[in-house]
């Protein structure tokens, strides 16, 4: 093992560590998570319009225009526009699932005069299609191997996080982690519905740890490198939502089965927070499923419910830009809050989702972002999210704008997708 990627390894455990809710170093950091809606702070959020503006299609363009640039520029950090190349090889394809799935797996080279880069997309589709799917794209968490019981498909080389449970050893993959991660990505049903799924890992596009922006995608564009002096540059967040893109890109260039034009970008958790952005930078993705997102995601920081922005930008230092840092207990300065992120969506089909026992997440501020964002919908000619409240456990509204709540704790699983399915079927009539 190289000391630089020691040393990562080194700061992620520790950052595990402290992440943990029995650590000692957390108990001196002396953070205790609010539960409780009566120590709620009071807020005002930013608005979504223009204060003294109206509220029509033409008025949107350029708001969104502005808030776009707030949130690139003061939370996600703005991707780099240097030129780069793309190239994309089928590396190996057959069928799975007993005949149902036409499996086909990608390599994406991106490449500039500073390196190359490679990222592996592994693509599911019905083998009974007749034309091109609508399809779910999203991010893995330790990589395409760990969504299917499925030996053909290529283990990951790239860094991940330590688990015994999903086959890592010596942050290396390895075949243990075969399928550790199905539950999450119930194929069978995805396909057996008429849709298709791809999805790469993330540690392909980039590593998920503090390691000074010098590996994955970053690597790539070195004079685009956030630093002190420029605090507006992407983070990982970012990075991870600009290679989606590339990986859309491959979709629509490369792969006949998948229809294009109906991508849904979708995540859990963290890669919940990227989807949104995801959407919300690319046009061309018909949609977005942010499932138990949080803080950074759906949820409205100035609740300050579960986890903060200064507990998010202790724990994970990388997930952001260097200027998100400077409203750790400091919500209210936020010239942003996540409504208008759900709007930055609109027209196009948005879907926010919950866990009744993840308060860490803040289910009512996922909700209450989701409901304020319609404003935008109703403008644009459609319906908003028709629930009043937050809803009892296991509720689902399917509209423009959905939203649902399930029974239990922070995961996803296949009431979620049922539901996501339910939801894609309106982005596929």
């Amino acid at each position: 093992m190289s000391s630089q990627l020691f040393r990562a390894t080194l700061f992620f455990g520790l950052g595990l560590f402290v992440a943990g809710s029995c650590s000692p170093l957390l108990a001196q950091k002396k953070f205790v998570a609010n539960y409780d809606e009566s120590k709620v702070p009071s807020y005002q959020l930013p608005p979504i319009w223009q204060d003294d503006g109206e509220k029509t299609a033409e008025s949107w363009q350029p708001r969104r225009a502005e808030l776009m640039q707030l949130f690139g520029n003061q939370m996600y950090g703005t991707p780099p526009e240097s030129e780069f190349k793309i190239r994309f090889e089928e590396i190996e394809s057959g069928k799975s699932f007993d005949g149902k799935a036409l499996r086909q797996q990608f390599r994406v080279e991106l490449a500039t005069e500073a390196g190359e880069h490679s990222i592996d997309l592994l693509v599911f589709t019905p083998t009974n299609a007749t034309k091109p799917v609508p399809t779910f794209l999203g991010l893995s968490f330790f990589g395409n191997h760990t969504v299917a019981d499925d030996k053909v498909i290529t283990v990951t080389s790239s860094w991940c996080r330590s688990s015994k449970d999903k086959g890592v050893e010596d942050n290396r993959a390895t075949e243990a982690g075969r399928g550790t991660s199905k539950s999450r990505w119930p194929v069978e049903m995805i396909v057996d519905a008429g849709f298709g799924v791809a999805t790469c890992y993330c540690g392909d596009i980039d590593p998920d740890f503090d390691d000074g922006f010098n590996n994955g995608v970053h690597a790539l564009f070195p004079g685009h490198r956030p630093d002190a002096e420029h605090p507006d540059r992407w983070g990982t967040i970012s990075a991870w939502a600009w290679g989606l893109s590339r990986m859309l890109d491959c979709l629509q260039q490369e792969v006949k089965a998948v229809d294009g034009e109906r991508v849904v970008v979708i995540g859990h958790s963290r890669l919940g927070k990227t989807s949104l952005w995801t959407a919300a930078m690319d046009a061309r993705f018909a949609g977005a499923i942010s499932n138990d997102s949080g803080c950074g995601g759906a949820a409205l920081s100035r609740r300050a419910f579960g986890e903060t922005v200064e507990r998010i930008n202790t724990s994970f230092p990388h997930w952001f830009c260097g200027d998100f840092k400077r409203y750790n207990k400091n919500e209210s300065a936020l010239p942003i809050d996540q409504h208008q992120l759900v709007a930055l969506l609109a027209p196009r089909p948005v879907y926010v989702a919950s866990a009744s026992e993840d308060r860490w997440a803040d289910p009512k501020g996922e909700f209450l972002s989701a409901k304020l964002s319609s404003t935008v919908y109703e403008a644009l000619g459609h319906a908003g999210l028709k629930l009043e409240e937050l809803p009892p456990a296991n509720t689902a509204e399917i509209g423009r704008v959905s939203y649902h709540l399930r029974e239990g704790k922070h995961d996803i699983n296949a009431w979620d997708w049922a539901n996501y399915i339910r939801f894609m079927q309106q982005i596929a009539d």
